[in-house]
């Protein structure tokens, strides 16, 4: 089986994780996807409970008509204190968290928040829901940290490097991850795949935020 991981698409605030709407440039990259999408042969959309994550997967969803259902374990990690404020605090206010953060020699917990570990433990009961569940071609909307720390579980990085996969991955891109039930394991086919937004520069991450946590 093949899950389509999906960044959802650009919200209406620059603010750090915090639950909003998507903006009308997301709702543009999300019509992308879809389209991109449709003849991938979607059976079923799962998403997070965030705003922006549904909204994403009912925007796409209009390609696909099928059944979308909301889980809540496939939320964002959590930015913990972070969480409200703009880039711009976060690196005066934790500047020393940072800096041991880039050197990956543990999975540190965001201050009041989680880890990559605590990620996985709460999202992969799901992805194993999705795997036993029948279908052979599943979307998932979910966040930047849950398709970073889920695909380094699943390819055996060690959770501290969690973060080299991928600096920033774009609105609506596609991390693909292969199921092959009979040896117990997923396959990288492509990550942070953004190709049909390429022809839109104004829909890209780099015109709109400058960082990324």
């Amino acid at each position: 089986m093949k899950l389509f991981l999906i960044r959802h698409g650009r919200q209406c605030s620059k603010l750090c994780n915090v639950d909003v709407d998507l903006s009308e440039e997301g709702y543009r990259q999300a019509s992308l996807l879809g389209e991109r999408l449709f003849h991938e042969n979607i059976q079923v959309v799962y998403s997070s409970n965030l705003l922006r994550a549904v909204e994403t997967a009912q925007a796409a969803n209009l390609y696909w008509n099928v059944e979308h259902i909301i889980r809540p374990e496939l939320r964002e990690i959590s930015f913990g204190h972070m969480e409200g404020m703009d880039d711009r605090d976060i690196a005066v206010k934790y500047r020393d968290f940072k800096a041991q953060q880039a050197l990956m020699e543990e999975d540190l917990p965001y201050p009041g928040g989680e880890c990559a570990g605590d990620v996985v433990r709460r999202a992969r009961p799901v992805f194993r829901e999705m795997t036993e569940s029948g279908y052979e071609r599943v979307a998932v909307v979910t966040h930047g940290g849950v398709i970073r720390s889920m695909t380094a579980h699943y390819l055996g990085i060690p959770m501290n490097k969690w973060r080299i996969l991928g600096k920033s991955l774009e609105n609506c891109s596609i991390t693909e991850l292969n199921w092959d039930g009979a040896s117990g394991r997923f396959t990288l086919e492509r990550f942070n795949d953004y190709a049909h937004l390429e022809p839109y520069p104004d829909l890209l991450r780099k015109g709109w935020v400058s960082a990324e946590n």
